[in-house]
């Protein structure tokens, strides 16, 4: 696996990079953040606000760390359900990944998720399905 650009660097640092005004910053810290995993957990609030960015790879990224963080994510799930509607494909599959990875505690998304089972993109609907599975509907 090839190496980060940001590898190395503590999830303080990583935490910072999601405040910055540039996107890319932005991106490159959740996706820090995102090889991290559960030991992420205290950036949730801050990844949050991400999945509204401009930018469709800070907002893919917010989601991929999320997942990555699991059930301790699991204040995001209102905001993860919102980004299902996500314009980006990527975004919505992404997003769909980690309401599965929260699993039981993201019940509320199962609606939203079943009315992605029909999303013009196959990686998305089967993204969909999988959450469904994991979550326990």
């Amino acid at each position: 696996m090839p190496k980060l650009r940001d590898a190395g660097k503590s999830t303080d640092e990583l935490r910072t990079m999601l405040a910055d005004h540039d996107p890319e910053v932005q991106a490159r810290g959740a996706l820090g953040l995102s090889q991290i995993g559960a030991d992420a957990r205290d950036a949730v609030s801050e990844l949050i606000p991400l999945l509204k960015s401009p930018n469709a790879l800070a907002r893919q990224n917010a989601a991929l760390a999320l997942a990555a963080i699991g059930p301790d994510a699991r204040a995001a799930v209102a905001a993860l359900i919102e980004a299902l509607k996500d314009s980006e494909w990527a975004v919505r599959r992404q997003v769909a990944i980690a309401l599965g990875a929260i699993g039981a505690e993201a019940k509320s998304a199962l609606t939203e998720l079943k009315h992605l089972e029909t999303d013009p993109q196959k990686l998305v609907r089967d993204a969909a399905k999988q959450a469904r599975a994991k979550i326990g509907g």
